[in-house]
């Protein structure tokens, strides 16, 4: 199944709703949630699977730079490592690039005829504190540079005072601005501050019409935990019984090694089963992921580390 190709049809243009959607989610138990994404990070994987899970970790990755100083150089030497992570034919290339709007046609251009996307940030990133008239204008001039994917940001302000409403409308207009792009949804759980609010806004995303849900802008700690990324889950699990539409989750920041990214992959298996287990439904935030996961999988072929100075920064 093609990323956002879930049947996901975004509700009716911001302002003309007349009725709402059922935003109650169910309460979350921290101990439990907490203790089974513990658990399910202490499962061993060895061998031939280990090595499935390492590629698989790469192909799932969106490389992404979102700082002051990005410049075409710096975006087109990324994507060229997104195109070929490494030297070897059996390691495949990452899913996307992400970078800022002003950046896109640059990426466009550089992985022009490769299979990887163009993911741009939008929303007045990473803080969503612009107009929505300057957050809707900033996603249209993303996609006619030519991203693929838009990762939003939601107003966490507005979440944290209860103006649900708010936060779901906004999402259907930028839903609605992506025309043909993919609508990733960010929730900056570091800032929603707990699970139960973590799994409302996830509700929220989903019935607003995200094609994927997020943790983390990668700008605010924590971001990304196994915890917060089984919530989220758990509540895409629900989403597909209710609704038989199945949504992507995105967790991104802090996930800096292979241990970790094998880590991410069976609580997705465990959570969602295999179909998800795609870069189609499952991406990894990832600025400084590759190189560990590169490292790892050239330790399973020869039995040695290599230094890390064997492979490019980007």
């Amino acid at each position: 199944m093609a990323l956002g190709s879930n049947g996901n049809g975004a509700p009716a243009a911001l302002g003309a709703i007349s009725t709402r959607p059922d935003f109650t989610a169910p309460t979350v138990d921290k101990v439990m949630v907490e203790e089974r994404a513990a658990a399910l990070g202490k499962r061993s994987i060895k061998k031939e699977a280990k090595v499935a899970g390492l590629r698989l970790s790469i192909a799932m990755m969106d490389l992404t730079t979102l700082e002051g100083k990005d410049s075409p150089g710096k975006v087109r030497q990324m994507c060229q490592k997104a195109r070929h992570p490494d030297a070897s034919p059996d390691i495949p290339p990452v899913a996307a690039v992400c970078v800022y709007p002003t950046l896109v046609s640059v990426a466009k251009k550089a992985l022009e005829g490769s299979t990887v996307k163009v993911a741009s940030v939008a929303t007045a990133f990473p803080a969503g504190l612009s107009a929505l008239p300057v957050k809707l204008d900033d996603v249209r001039r993303a996609v006619e540079w030519g991203a693929d994917e838009i990762d939003m940001v939601i107003d966490r302000g507005a979440m944290l005072a209860g103006e649900h409403d708010r936060v779901y409308d906004e999402i259907v207009a930028v839903k609605e601005a992506c025309g043909q792009a993919h609508l990733k949804v960010i929730l900056e759980t570091g800032e929603l501050g707990t699970y139960d609010r973590v799994r409302k806004a996830s509700q929220i995303a989903m019935l607003a019409g995200a094609d994927f849900i997020k943790t983390s802008t990668g700008k605010i700690q924590p971001a990304a935990t196994p915890a917060v990324t089984l919530v989220m889950l758990e509540a895409i699990r629900d989403f597909y019984y209710a609704t038989g539409r199945r949504i992507g989750m995105k967790p991104a920041g802090g996930i800096r090694t292979a241990k970790q990214a094998l880590h991410y992959l069976v609580i997705v298996k465990e959570t969602l089963g295999d179909a998800w287990l795609t870069p189609d439904l499952f991406r990894f935030g990832a600025s400084t992921l590759l190189n560990d996961v590169l490292m790892q999988l050239e330790k399973e072929r020869t039995g040695a580390y290599q230094s890390g100075d064997y492979f490019s920064k980007d």
